[in-house]
């Protein structure tokens, strides 16, 4: 099976089922750490609803969808904060996906997003009960720095400069194309 990653829009069939997929999980780790529950669906209707995505359209932003075998398998987003920082966002795999290289491709492809806006350096933030994630982080090159933020939910702060190359997929056209080995 073959992974393919490509610019989606953020108001997509697609784009809102991964998206509700993404808010759901870590919003119900969150409250099962903290409260030993699951999310509020009210609550969980609302937040999905204030945070569509708007920001992550071109010319300041951009969303990726990961595909494994043609069906959809994940997401990541970028957006321009400053004209040299872009904020990775919303990486995200199905559970079922996870272990067969997709995420680091979802990262590299948003850095390539990062470098033709502009951005020189790409910073994330991410909670502490989000291992997988800070690992990944950190093994794609992202080092621990200041917040840069005030959101509630922000625990570590990552930051890497994007000059070069870096290692990332080849861009074929808008889609960015790997095998499943990674």
């Amino acid at each position: 099976m073959t992974w393919t990653v490509a610019p989606e829009p953020n108001d997509s069939p697609v784009a809102a089922d991964l998206w509700r997929a993404y808010y759901t999980e870590v919003s119900d780790r969150w409250y099962q750490l903290h409260e030993g529950r699951s999310t509020d669906p009210d609550e969980l209707e609302r937040e999905i609803a204030a945070y569509s995505g708007s920001d992550l359209v071109p010319p300041r932003g951009g969303l990726l969808v990961a595909r494994y075998g043609g069906e959809p398998a994940g997401t990541s987003g970028v957006r321009l904060l400053d004209d040299a920082t872009a904020e990775l966002t919303r990486v995200f795999l199905y559970a079922g996906m996870r272990g067969r290289g997709g995420a680091a491709l979802l990262v590299r492809a948003a850095e390539d997003v990062a470098r033709t806006l502009g951005a020189e350096r790409m910073v994330l933030d991410t909670r502490g009960d989000l291992v997988e994630a800070r690992a990944l982080y950190a093994r794609l090159g992202y080092t621990e720095t200041e917040a840069y933020n005030e959101d509630p939910y922000a625990e570590h702060w990552f930051a890497k400069p994007l000059h070069g190359d870096e290692g990332s997929p080849v861009m074929d056209g808008s889609r960015l194309t790997a095998d499943g080995s990674g």
